[in-house]
């Protein structure tokens, strides 16, 4: 899957990983992609709740080869 957008937050601690993210999605169209790349252990967690409490998808929560967190979320 090809994301419409990509945002690289390695480095960020929380909550900035989430704020960041939440102003790229209220810049995207309605069912387009958003990559999130994070080094913050607890962004895997803090992304399900906050697509959970939001209403944005969560399609991919996973770890890389080099140890960072990927985050695919589709925009309501």
């Amino acid at each position: 899957m090809q994301p419409d957008r990509l945002i690289d937050l390695s480095g960020l601690n929380c909550p900035l990983p989430i704020l960041r993210s939440k102003k790229a999605l209220a810049e995207m169209d309605s069912g387009t992609v958003l990559e999130v790349i994070a080094t913050d252990p607890g962004a895997p967690k803090d992304f399900e709740a906050f697509c959970r409490q939001t209403g944005n998808a969560l399609l991919v929560s996973e770890t890389t080869a080099e140890g960072k967190f990927r985050m695919v979320i589709r925009r309501k």
